[in-house]
């Protein structure tokens, strides 16, 4: 995992794995890529440019269990499946986890979102079962790249989210709070378990968006509605 700049404004932390290139913005030059904003259109159209893609794909989320293949961008949802080269895809957050999914093997490719709400609806398990499904993807040839997110170390829920998991037969037995934190990346691991995903296959940047010293990134938490977003994608040649 390393940083790098793009045209001197843009701030990744980046990793080439598999043939994949996965991408996780921070909060450099305040540089936000919030979609309902124009200048969250304007960084993405000069992403496309600075990297040379045809296309970047993303949707209108909403806390879903949404799974789109090859969407048109825009579309509503959380995560989207693609296996298009020089076409990125990705997704927006600001406290939320990306996950980005690469299978080495048939090239398809996966962009989660997924907040305490797709974390308990199993967004990403899904996902995982769809690129099955689409274009018969392998556990063993999976490579998932676990982005910035509120990390268990701030990631306070009330009892009313604590006992909605409780409720849930996958994570029943499970170790996925600290007192009254959720941990989402063990909630996540436990979803790539369950979908057989190695463990060396999977990494993650381990930034917590709420306390980081590393990187500036956006938290909602921390900011409030006037908080930016990052945008975490991935593509291949």
């Amino acid at each position: 995992m390393k940083n790098i700049l793009l045209d001197e404004r843009f701030e990744f932390v980046h990793e080439s794995m598999g043939g994949a290139n996965f991408y996780f913005s921070t909060a450099y030059n305040e540089i936000s890529f919030k979609i309902d904003e124009n200048e969250g259109i304007l960084n993405i159209d000069k992403l496309k440019e600075i990297i040379n893609l045809k296309e970047i794909k993303y949707l209108k989320q909403l806390h879903s269990d949404i799974i789109k293949v090859n969407p048109k961008s825009e579309e509503i949802g959380d995560a989207i499946i693609c296996k298009e080269k020089n076409i990125a895809i990705g997704v927006f957050t600001a406290d939320c986890a990306p996950i980005l999914i690469f299978d080495k093997d048939t090239k398809a490719m996966a962009a989660v979102h997924s907040g305490w709400r797709g974390t308990y609806k199993l967004i990403l398990l899904k996902t995982l079962q769809k690129m099955k499904e689409e274009y018969g993807t392998k556990a063993e040839n999976i490579i998932a790249y676990i982005g910035p997110h509120n990390g268990v170390c701030c990631y306070e829920v009330g009892h009313g989210v604590n006992e909605e998991f409780k409720k849930e037969d996958f994570y029943n037995n499970k170790n996925i709070f600290e007192g009254k934190n959720l941990n989402i990346t063990a909630c996540l691991r436990y979803q790539l378990h369950s979908f057989g995903v190695l463990e060396h296959n999977i990494l993650d940047t381990n930034l917590c968006t709420y306390c980081a010293k590393d990187y500036k990134l956006h938290s909602y938490r921390k900011t409030g509605v006037n908080s930016g977003r990052l945008f975490s994608f991935l593509y291949y040649r």
